[in-house]
């Protein structure tokens, strides 16, 4: 959506989080009185959805995400509360009938949510399979049951860590659950350009998938790594020959060896030893 229309269809947009997530979603407003902490219905994909602002407002100007901004459609009255804790407690049973009859129909699937939209004219149940499922069968038993219109909706791992959320290692809740709002390609590559050993168990997140914030310091090492050399690189010290074994980007430190001698040097001793500059980039000028 164009920017002036934004402007002409919203004043401000908030952050909306809801029961099931600690992420925060975006929805514009206009000619609302909304603060931070109030509960308010809003336009989903899904349909009609209760949520808290879990930010002040600001103003469309400043929205610049290429990411569609649905409508905040009011904020939530008495009876919208209401509606939602039965809500609540409806998509727990649902979610067990939906269990039982996965089990009787033998069907490999692992339901992970359930969740109904505020009107209660959608049930969106949530699962993680390793194949694709046939559940045309259980759509017709859970639509006699539930009377309302069924959404069977197939997410990926880390979808569903980032539904279930966690700890992750570093001590923090997980970056899925909180605010990232897409999932990068993560590549093996980024763990050996930090030279991290590479151990799969724990280069792996909640998911099982590689760790996410394998992204965060790769562009960081990469810049650092152009003022070392490369491992493998000969060079003479006092016309003996050494190997550059390992590189610390961090403490700035080279290890060199050869047969008879080991030898860690300060990046700065190395190049005043050595002789050695590192190569131009070649968008520079020589």
């Amino acid at each position: 959506m164009e920017e002036n229309n934004l402007v002409n269809k919203y004043s401000n947009y908030v952050g909306v989080r809801f029961h099931y997530s600690t992420h925060a979603y975006f929805f514009g407003y206009k000619d609302l009185d909304i603060k931070k902490g109030e509960k308010v219905v809003v336009e989903t994909t899904h349909g009609p959805e209760l949520g808290e602002v879990f930010f002040d407002p600001i103003t469309i100007e400043q929205y610049h995400s290429v990411l569609e901004l649905k409508p905040i459609l009011r904020k939530a009255t008495d009876v919208d509360l209401k509606l939602h804790e039965i809500n609540l407690k409806d998509a727990d049973f649902a979610l067990e009938i939906c269990k039982n009859e996965v089990k009787k129909l033998g069907i490999e699937m692992n339901l992970i949510s359930c969740e109904y939209t505020l009107d209660k004219s959608k049930v969106i149940f949530s699962y993680v399979a390793d194949e694709r499922v046939d559940f045309r069968e259980l759509l017709k038993v859970l639509a006699s049951r539930l009377h309302t219109r069924i959404e069977l909706r197939q997410i990926g791992s880390r979808d569903k860590a980032k539904l279930v959320g966690g700890i992750g290692m570093c001590g923090l809740p997980l970056c899925c659950a909180t605010f990232l709002n897409e999932f990068d390609g993560i590549s093996i590559n980024r763990a050996k350009n930090q030279m991290l050993a590479i151990n799969i168990p724990k280069l792996s997140g909640h998911c099982g998938k590689l760790l996410c914030c394998l992204k965060y310091e790769d562009e960081a090492y990469s810049e650092l790594k152009k003022d070392f050399p490369p491992i493998g690189f000969k060079v003479f010290i006092d016309k003996i020959e050494y190997t550059v074994t390992t590189i610390n980007v961090v403490s700035k430190m080279v290890k060199i060896d050869n047969e008879e001698d080991t030898k860690f040097l300060s990046l700065e001793e190395f190049k005043k030893q050595t002789g050695f500059r590192p190569r131009p980039n070649k968008d520079e000028k020589n």
